[in-house]
């Protein structure tokens, strides 16, 4: 069997066994999970019709809203600004799914980078659910730091707390939407984060939970120098649904398959392709 005829039937077999989980995924209690660029509210499922992650690029952030840091004192948004670029992420540090694979993100993507936290940038991480404390956004404070693993670094990492007042003002200010249900007793929300210049002028976006380190570090450069990035593709996860009795994540974990088998898929035609090529030429 040649290796053409081998990643054929490999092929094959990813064919199937994709369009298995676009069927399992589609035949989830609250519907299929759907990228939000172009899908009609109406037809999102459940609460999800309220969730969205809007790209204003170039506005800027109310910066003299109140927070409580990691610390537990009470500061001002703009203590984090005035000086280098910010990465800034909403989360809420007791989430069951995404937010943690968000800030583990986030982690990865950053160290590889000749950039680093506490000194070319900062990393600011509010939580949207104001019943969390500073306890809370010490211990992920910790977490993230030692993962991190850079001498100084913890002068640039923050994780905030707030009033429901102060947390509505920055997440509508930087078009992040998201829903309480009280069904699950869990918040839905999209996953990603934003980069602003060091005046807080929002400058880039990014979605998911996997980030490429270029395009995180160009756009760091940017942000340093001012320049508003341009809109970014919005394939987004959602974070909604976790069975604590099943200890099942629903259709959002059986998205992330889909889209690794999307992915496989792409691979493999590509290998087919430059495969039936180099038979081609070897053959005349």
């Amino acid at each position: 069997m040649t290796r053409v005829q081998s990643a054929v039937r490999r092929l094959a077999a990813a064919v199937g066994a994709l369009g298995v989980l676009t069927a399992g995924v589609s035949a989830q209690p609250d519907g299929p999970l759907r990228p939000s660029q172009g899908v009609p509210a109406e037809q999102m499922p459940g609460v999800l019709s309220e969730v969205r992650f809007d790209q204003r690029l170039g506005e800027t952030l109310p910066l003299d809203l109140p927070f409580v840091n990691e610390d537990g004192d009470t500061v001002a948004l703009g203590t984090y600004f005035g000086k280098r670029p910010v990465l800034l992420a909403f989360v809420y540090y007791e989430c069951p799914m995404l937010c943690t694979q968000v800030l583990n993100g986030i982690a990865s993507v950053l160290t590889p980078l000749d950039e680093r936290v506490g000194r070319d940038f900062d990393v600011v991480a509010v939580s949207f659910d104001p019943r969390e404390t500073p306890t809370l956004a010490a211990g992920k404070k910790a977490a993230y730091v030692d993962r991190y693993n850079r001498a100084g670094s913890e002068s640039g990492w923050h994780f905030l707390t707030g009033s429901q007042e102060s947390i509505a003002a920055l997440t509508d200010a930087a078009g992040f939407h998201y829903a309480w249900d009280d069904t699950t007793a869990q918040f839905a929300h999209a996953s990603g984060f934003v980069i602003a210049t060091p005046e807080g002028k929002l400058s880039r976006y990014f979605f998911g939970i996997e980030y490429a380190p270029r395009d995180v570090k160009f756009a760091l450069m940017e942000s340093s120098s001012g320049r508003i990035g341009s809109l970014a593709d919005k394939l987004m996860l959602y974070c909604y649904h976790y069975d604590p009795g099943t200890g099942s994540y629903g259709f959002v974990a059986m998205k992330a398959i889909q889209l690794g088998g999307v992915a496989t898929l792409a691979a493999l035609l590509g290998f087919v392709a430059v495969s039936l090529r180099r038979e081609r030429r070897a053959a005349n």
